[in-house]
């Protein structure tokens, strides 16, 4: 049985990465979209594959950090569709790198408003939809970042813990409530994505300084970390998503900061530290090839 087939599915963020291949692998499997984006051009790229592959789409530019917005939003695909079975709350930025002492309050409200209220926003908007639906399913993207904190992340750590504890909360209540609603929190590792340097673009767009250190961050990230292609990320959500898994970790480096969380909850950190350190170390002595 296809549990996509003819659903009213919606995805935040969809304009790339993991988004958009959520919207194209639902729309392969035969679910009717509505599909939201903060920038107007990719979202209509988007819109365009997933019509191409003959799914209904419909698209709304949504800044997922405005509450108002996100709602008006929910109320429109309800009205357009008549119905809402899912929603996922994928829409997310990584804001600029830095240690506590250093970030900007800005960077906290910014990363904050978009990763977690995005998603309580995009969660309570839609959720009288899906209990209505009566075969209603949530969403969330959390991040391998979400398990396992790391150094000079604090702004998109705590976020990403912080949706991993809203969806968890959730799900509980669905369970004592007797909603027929599923709920789902998703743990991606590094998914090749332009997220790392999408925030580098954003802060210069604030007027903010970039070091020549956090450029070098986001290089060892793009040619470290950042390995699965988003649409095998996808193709592994919408795998969980089918089988009515409540957690999904994406990635053999979220399986294995699964585990080591779970093992050494206490000396993890000293250990990521290390993993850090030598990652930077790697990068800075990597000669340059023209």
């Amino acid at each position: 049985m296809n549990p996509f087939q003819g659903k009213v599915a919606v995805v935040t963020g969809a304009g790339g990465g993991i988004g958009r291949e959520l919207a194209l692998g639902l729309a392969r499997r035969g679910a009717r979209l509505a599909l939201a984006d903060v920038h107007d051009a990719p979202l209509a790229e988007t819109a365009e594959l997933v019509r191409g592959l003959g799914a209904e789409a419909h698209t709304a530019r949504v800044d997922v950090a405005e509450r108002s917005a996100v709602e008006a939003f929910a109320d429109e695909v309800a009205g357009v569709f008549g119905v809402v079975h899912q929603v996922y709350n994928n829409a997310g930025i990584a804001g600029a790198g830095g240690t506590v002492l250093e970030s900007d309050w800005a960077v906290y409200d910014r990363v904050l408003s978009v990763n977690l209220y995005g998603v309580i926003h995009g969660t309570k908007a839609f959720l009288p939809h899906l209990i209505a639906s009566g075969d209603g399913h949530v969403v969330n993207v959390s991040s391998l970042n979400g398990i396992m904190a790391q150094a000079e992340l604090s702004a998109y750590c705590a976020s990403k813990f912080a949706v991993r504890g809203f969806t968890e909360t959730l799900r509980g209540e669905m369970l004592l409530a007797g909603h027929r609603v599923r709920v789902t929190v998703v743990h991606p590792g590094g998914v090749r994505t332009g997220i790392a340097s999408a925030a580098l673009e954003e802060a210069r767009r604030a007027g903010a300084e970039v070091t020549p250190e956090q450029e070098a961050r986001v290089r060892l990230y793009n040619e470290k970390l950042l390995k699965m292609p988003a649409a095998r990320a996808a193709e592994i959500i919408l795998t969980g998503v089918a089988r009515g898994r409540s957690r999904i970790l994406v990635g053999g480096d979220a399986r294995l900061v699964d585990a080591l969380v779970r093992l050494l909850p206490t000396r993890y950190p000293s250990l990521a530290a290390r993993f850090s350190a030598r990652l930077t170390r790697t990068r800075t002595r990597t000669p340059v090839r023209a």
